[in-house]
């Protein structure tokens, strides 16, 4: 498994970049298999699904690992963090269980630069201090279950990043986070939003508040991070167009 960052080739690990280039096989997301297009070859076996066939390109890339070949599957950011690592060795296991072929392969998972690091490296150094990274997708969790991981992250003075804030049929989720940190933070508690982090010209950045960030677009291509009771904006730090959002560690200056 090959964690390919937020999708910019310059920011793919060298140990990413050479093992792409050596697999006889590339598996993933439609969309992901395109952001690495330009280090494929003719000669390497693309396997490519839409939205949701995350299973089917495990079963897939297990199958051609099992017969031989050598396979890499993509993921975008870090393969551990929302990726495919975790179904990958959830299957493998069963098959192990069962006494498949699968028990000669041998796996490697390769981390990449994850969508909260991405977003915190654009908005300044928001994410100095402890903090959580929630996905606000309910496909796969209960919905109640992720408000109370907000509730637990808000109410614990956590710097928070937010997955997946809002998409074309989720569109109060990230409404209700908001209201979730207004009732235990400040609303002047700083915010960043960061659409496609580190895609060259794509990227966009804004840093705002916990009162005004759903004036902003906000929408599957964003992460949010939200600040704690110490974050602040340094105006005059041109990271981004409106400064650097800064979390102090607690260094005496």
């Amino acid at each position: 498994m090959i964690g390919i960052g937020p999708g910019d080739i310059e920011y793919l690990s060298l140990k990413a970049y050479k093992l792409l280039q050596q697999v006889e096989v590339v598996v993933g997301y439609t969309t992901y298999i395109e952001l690495i297009d330009e280090l494929l070859s003719p000669d390497q076996q693309i396997i490519s699904t839409g939205m949701g066939g995350e299973k089917e390109r495990a079963e897939k890339a297990i199958a051609r690992a099992a017969g031989g070949q050598s396979v890499a599957v993509i993921s975008s950011g870090d393969p551990g963090i929302y990726g495919m690592a975790g179904l990958i060795l959830e299957i493998l296991k069963r098959r192990k269980e069962k006494k498949s072929a699968a028990d000669s392969i041998e796996v490697e998972i390769v981390p990449g630069i994850t969508a909260s690091t991405a977003s915190a490296a654009a908005l300044g150094a928001p994410l100095m201090h402890d903090h959580a990274v929630i996905s606000l997708s309910d496909l796969l969790t209960p919905w109640d279950k992720i408000k109370k991981r907000i509730k637990a992250a808000a109410s614990s003075d956590m710097i928070t990043a937010l997955y997946n804030p809002r998409s074309s049929q989720r569109t109060e989720q990230i409404k209700i986070a908001r209201d979730i940190f207004l009732d235990h933070c400040s609303p002047e508690t700083p915010a960043g939003i960061v659409r496609s982090a580190r895609r060259g010209e794509d990227e966009e950045v804004v840093i705002t508040c916990l009162k005004n960030m759903l004036d902003h677009r906000i929408d599957m291509l964003s992460t949010v991070i939200i600040g704690n009771s110490s974050t602040y904006v340094d105006e005059g730090m041109m990271l981004a167009e409106d400064g650097a959002m800064i979390t102090p560690r607690g260094y005496e200056l």
